[in-house]
Parts: C-alpha cells; structure tokens; sequence
C-alpha cells in the first residue's frame, strides 16, 4: 500500500533521466525537480496552492454552516412534511452526479459564473452534500432532547437552541465532515476542469495536470515533485483533526 507513495517520493529526488530506472533509491539526490515544478509553468505553483486553500475553506465554511442547520431542523424542529423532505435529501444520495452535471453547467453559465470560483463554493452554502446532513442528523438525534425542553423553558428560541447547545455538543461530527470536505475539495479534479479555464484560476489538482502533455513533452520530476507537496496539507489537516474525525464516526447514531 506504501510502496507507491514511496516510490513517488524517491522519484521526486531522481535526476530526469533515473525516473524511470526502475529502482527505489535515487543514486544521485537532488531537488531540481522541485525548483522547477514549483517556477516551471507560467505560473507559480503556490498560485494554484492557494487556489486550493481558498476553495477547500470556504466549502469546509459552507458545508458546516448549512448542513449543520438542516441536520438540526430535522432532527429538532417539527413542520409539515418533514418526513418527505428528508426522503427527498436521502434520495439524492442515489443521484449520480453526471446527471445533474449539464443543467447545473447551464445554469452558471446564464449566472455568469463559470471561469470563476462561484461553482464551486456556492452550492456549499446551500446544504447541497446530502451525506453530511445525514451524517449530522444522526449525531443531532443522539443528543438528549431534555437539553431542548429545559433551553425553551429558560425562554431560548429555536435558533439560541442551534448556536447554544447544539453546535458546542457536535463538535466530533463537525469536525469529521470537516475533514471529508477539505479532503474530498482538494482532491477534487473534474468540477474545476469544468468551470476554471484560466490557468491563474487553476486549483492544484489541475496544476498537476499540466505535467503532462500526450502530443509533447512531459516533465514527471516536476509532476512528482508538486504531487509529494500536494499531499501535505491534507495529512497535516488529518492530523490534526484525527482524535475528533474517530471520535465523530464512533459517536453517530448513537444514544448517549
């Protein structure tokens, strides 16, 4: 399971023309592939860096913020056809998304959004990931509701009751889909392929891309270079999140 990252990771230091020598340790060590993959492009690899950051935040922001108040007036608050709406969510579950894919092109594009970040980050403000209020509504249902009773009692409203009590006890949950988000955005390669078209605008996943050329040439110590750095946010994120995303997942769903 290891050896493929390990090998990425000595390839990152061979000389161009040891790459592929088919051997794990590099007989030269050397970081020009690094130097180069990082100032190789037009531009600068930290641009697409923070390309990332950017969007990988702001949905970890979004996701959090609106999953979190739609898991909560399911799993807490009572209106009609509750029970249908929350169906509904699940079912999406079951949607693939490359049926969806045309008509939400479509609609951005008659917004004005495409070429710019908008897709990507929008729709994370509007509770679009139904497995994480899901996730959440199990979590929410595993909170005794006398905590509700007793904050109504003291005159709390239903949105004193979400800020309050809620989200300081879900903090587990929150950070597991946290984590899911930040990794699954960054990772992400097709929905930027899709709506970013300026090479300044490129997240790092289309960055890596750029390596590689089937009608040119192609420069793979680069390419393995940027991949090892890629990796780092997202082990750093993990790591320091890891006590709550286990805790999280051990936690939903159940009664406590």
């Amino acid at each position: 399971m290891l050896y493929p990252l390990l090998w990425m990771l000595s390839a990152s230091f061979r000389p161009e023309n040891e790459i592929f020598s088919g051997t794990l340790m590099p007989s030269v060590w050397s970081l020009d592939s690094y130097f180069r993959g990082w100032n190789g492009l037009r531009v600068s690899f930290g641009t697409f860096f923070w390309n990332s950051l950017v969007i990988s935040v702001t949905c970890v922001i979004g996701n959090l913020i609106a999953c979190s108040m739609a898991a909560f007036a399911f799993a807490r608050l009572r209106f009609k056809g509750r029970s249908f709406w929350f169906a509904m969510m699940l079912m999406t579950l079951m949607l693939p998304g490359q049926v969806t894919l045309i008509p939400q092109y479509v609609l951005f594009r008659e917004l004005g959004w495409v070429d710019t970040i908008l897709p990507l980050v929008v729709p994370k403000f509007l509770a679009v990931d139904a497995f994480f209020v899901f996730l959440m509504v199990q979590f929410f249902r595993g909170i005794p509701r006398e905590l509700d009773e007793a904050a109504m009692m003291d005159g709390c409203s239903a949105w004193r009751i979400y800020y309050k009590i809620m989200l300081p006890l879900s903090l587990p949950v929150l950070a597991t889909a946290a984590i899911f988000t930040f990794i699954w955005t960054w990772d992400d390669f097709f929905a930027p392929l899709i709506y970013l078209n300026e090479m300044k605008q490129y997240t790092v996943m289309l960055g890596l891309r750029t390596f590689t050329d089937s009608t040119g040439e192609s420069d793979f110590g680069g390419l393995f270079a940027m991949s090892v750095l890629s990796l780092v946010p997202i082990f750093v994120f993990f790591l320091f999140f890891q006590r709550l995303l286990i805790e999280g997942i051990a936690t939903t769903g159940m009664k406590r």
